[in-house]
């Protein structure tokens, strides 16, 4: 007998028994084949901040790693081997969704909540295509691959969040600019110069307020690669986590610890600290001598963030290219025709011969 947690997550067309997908820019499951569509019932209570230090204490340490598991396609009924951290992938035979549920495994977080894809694929190819279209100095074989990017995939990436009070205590110098005129000499003899100078002067005090959703990539794979360009999303639009947002998707599981996260967290804390202190000493410039930085009533959510992720080659070389999924920037690396920087130094080379000819 099928797993009621299963087949919830693989749902069917109610009118032709085709699998459904999340259909980006919107709440609703839509079949590729017949065009039905179904509304993602929305929860009616929003998605729990979580206490950090209870879960720092039971999970902190753990994290997924890359391993081999076998899944088995409903559809077709091939078997094939995946990474264990990517939880619905496609089937390379048929290409339908493969869904791995997530158990109640010892030491794993589930995602509290997700921002939808907003993007869907056709759109992608479209923005990757006009990007390439206005490259200058691109091969033309470049131009041509936009036709067909290699391996387009829509991909939710694990991010953990943190909030915190967050106060500091600091002690540093004010420094306020002041002018004074100095005589110096020159070829020419001596000429008066405004010089600046600063008046430095002790201070001390403290700053607090609410730091929130501290963003920290939770995919070691991923956590150097994704642009920063590309890493800014509207939190606002996150909703309660829902698994029907992750068919047609693949999704990774995260590879980076609640402890470690909550490490890189203090980090970015700490330069938000600073820009507050600087901030409230004023003056024209600050130095920060000592802070104390204490965070209170921590909590944190798992999530997960949409992302295009593709690749092109040229030459041998791969290429890669990322949109984020939901507000449509992108980032890419890009080769250069060699040629084509060729000649036009030569057509330059060639202008600036001829005027200089019509000078003389």
């Amino acid at each position: 007998m099928e797993n009621p947690q299963k087949s919830e997550l693989k749902k069917s067309c109610a009118n032709c028994g085709a699998e459904l997908k999340f259909k980006p820019g919107s709440h609703q499951l839509k079949c590729e084949y017949c065009g039905y569509e179904e509304f993602i019932e929305q929860a009616k209570s929003s998605f729990e901040e979580l206490e950090l230090q209870h879960y720092l204490k039971v999970v902190g340490e753990n994290a997924y790693t890359e391993t081999i598991d076998l899944l088995h396609c409903k559809n077709c009924g091939a078997n094939q081997h995946v990474e264990e951290n990517y939880k619905s992938l496609s089937c390379v035979y048929c290409s339908e969704p493969l869904i791995k549920e997530d158990v109640e495994e010892e030491g794993w977080i589930l995602p509290g909540a997700i921002i939808p894809f907003q993007i869907d694929e056709k759109k992608s190819k479209a923005i990757f295509k006009k990007w390439v279209n206005s490259l200058w100095f691109a091969p033309n074989k470049l131009k041509r691959a936009a036709l067909d990017p290699e391996g387009l995939h829509g991909l939710y990436l694990p991010y953990w969040t943190f909030d915190a009070n967050l106060l500091a205590k600091y002690q540093g110098q004010r420094g306020d600019y002041y002018y004074e005129n100095r005589r110096v000499r020159t070829k020419n003899g001596t000429q008066t110069k405004r010089v600046r100078k600063t008046r430095w002067s002790a201070v001390s005090g403290e700053v607090d307020g609410f730091v929130d959703d501290i963003l920290i990539n939770a995919s070691e794979k991923k956590r150097r690669d994704i642009p920063a360009k590309i890493s800014f999303w509207n939190m606002k639009a996150l909703v309660p986590f829902n698994s029907k947002y992750l068919s047609g998707f693949v999704t990774e599981k995260y590879t980076v610890s609640l402890k470690e996260g909550h490490h890189w967290s203090f980090q970015k804390a700490k330069e938000i600290a600073n820009t507050w202190i600087k901030r409230d000493i004023g003056g024209d410039t600050q130095r920060v001598r000592q802070a104390d930085i204490k965070l209170s009533e921590e909590t944190f959510k798992h999530i997960l963030l949409p992302v295009y992720i593709s690749s092109y080659r040229y030459n041998g070389t791969e290429f890669q290219f990322y949109i984020n999924g939901q507000t449509g920037q992108l980032s890419g690396t890009r080769p250069y025709s060699f040629w084509k920087i060729f000649f036009l130094v030569l057509f330059i080379i060639a202008v600036i011969g001829i005027i200089a000819i019509f000078a003389k």
